[in-house]
């Protein structure tokens, strides 16, 4: 879905308890009972939980399920975006939120600025949207899986591709700035660059070829593979030079389907990564190494580092590793959906709009008119009403909410609009002829 910020500041701190308290209770329903959205939000009001339902319901961050055993509503995109961005905003990461500056398969790259006017980029996972392509395919696959919505998976990736980052910044590799994460969204800093697919001319590809190898080659010896190193992840930056020439500077983007060394297909996955490159040079700059490889085996012989021992002791456990690669390798989200066994030749890219990670990056005209995200009352996490939820031992409406039947229902259930709304229904006879029913006169 298109990320729209021009409610969230008619948004009231009523409106954010009763968001948040949706988001809680989307942990352990993918429906919420209403009367445990009233229990979590604490709203005094009796009637104010209600009018804050409507409220959200109208703008599409909170949708009612059709056909549903009991009265509740599930979390949309729209509601887990304005939860993130309106997190952003109180520790005064993001002030505005500007253009859309790229699509990629599962993500949404916006520019934004801080309060003090710095150009950045926002990045929005949305794993589900393209792999709904997929699911006859893998409709056992969504049976039986025991990982969480499209929403957590999202989360997930979000988590791992800053952590990734912030461990290849600090170990001097050529990665955007990590600036934040809060649930599916990443803010890092903006690369004036143009994508490595986008660029038709280079005065030495040899030097740019081996570049890019370098550093396929580096990111090994430090314990990663990228497994998706291809020209749609690539910024290439021209800088000029003391002496006058002009050096391209590479950099790399998109980190979450990057795995470690130790990885059962590790070799696969370096091996894709060094036929990419060589296949694009090959087919746009007409530039073919004589030299083989490089080689996994050759790489790993000097270890520098292990930044992926590193990560996963920064919070990105080994088990949300799994999940998330587990969702990805069906969904082909990195790329290699259905072809299980390593070795076979990758197809090529069918369509370049939803591969780019970074589509206009550069290239866009940014609009000095961003939208502010400041406006109607905020509510803290740590409010001054307290946020309850009822012990076993009450018996109240939440607590035989809690107990009820849980539809499966999954997070690509088409989204609300405000067009899908129905008008209330007209008069079905005319005044005129009301008035010569009840019998006045005419």
């Amino acid at each position: 879905m298109k990320l729209n910020v021009k409610n969230i500041r008619y948004l009231t701190s009523d409106d954010w308890r009763v968001l948040t308290a949706t988001e809680m209770g989307s942990r352990n329903h993918e429906v919420v009972p209403t009367p445990l959205i009233s229990s979590i939000a604490a709203i005094r009001s009796g009637t104010g939980v209600h009018r804050c339902i409507s409220n959200l319901a109208k703008i599409g961050l909170i949708a009612k399920v059709k056909n549903a055993k009991y009265d509740g509503y599930r979390l949309t995109y729209g509601g887990l975006d304005y939860l993130a961005l309106h997190t952003h905003q109180k520790s005064s990461t993001v002030y505005s939120v500007g253009n859309q500056i790229g699509v990629g398969k599962e993500s949404d790259i916006l520019v934004c600025a801080s309060e003090t006017g710095k150009q950045l980029v926002l990045k929005i996972h949305r794993l589900g949207r393209i792999s709904f392509r997929t699911v006859k395919a893998n409709r056992d696959y969504l049976r039986n899986r025991q990982g969480g919505s499209w929403m957590y998976m999202s989360r997930l990736a979000a988590l791992k591709e800053f952590e990734f980052m912030k461990a290849l910044r600090e170990a001097g590799f050529p990665v955007p700035e990590p600036i934040g994460q809060n649930r599916h969204t990443v803010i890092m800093g903006l690369i004036n660059a143009f994508p490595l697919r986008q660029i038709d001319k280079v005065g030495d590809p040899a030097t740019l070829y081996g570049e890019l190898l370098s550093i396929i080659v580096r990111l090994a010896q430090h314990g990663l593979i990228h497994g998706d190193f291809n020209e749609f992840n690539i910024l290439v930056e021209e800088r000029e030079e003391q002496d006058g020439d002009v050096s391209l500077i590479p950099t790399v983007i998109d980190f979450p389907q990057m795995v470690s060394i130790d990885h059962v297909n590790a070799e696969y996955y370096f091996d894709r990564d060094v036929a990419c490159i060589k296949r694009f040079f090959d087919r746009r700059f007409g530039f073919t190494s004589d030299e083989p490889g490089p080689f996994l085996k050759d790489a790993t012989k000097k270890i520098v580092k292990r930044l992926d021992v590193d990560v996963q002791a920064s919070g990105f456990s080994k088990k949300m590793a799994k999940e998330l690669e587990i969702y990805m390798k069906e969904h082909g989200v990195d790329g290699d959906a259905g072809d299980s066994e390593p070795g076979q030749e990758e197809d090529e890219v069918e369509d370049d709009e939803v591969e780019g990670e970074f589509e206009d990056i550069g290239t866009q005209d940014i609009d000095d008119g961003n939208t502010s995200l400041e406006g109607g009352p905020v509510v803290d996490d740590d409010a001054s009403a307290p946020i309850d939820t009822p012990t076993d031992a009450q018996t109240t409406p939440a607590t035989l909410a809690l107990q009820m039947t849980i539809l499966d229902i999954r997070d690509n259930d088409p989204l609300p609009d405000l067009s899908d709304i129905k008008p209330p229904p007209g008069p079905t006879i005319t005044t005129k002829a009301a008035k010569k029913k009840a019998g006045w006169a005419i």
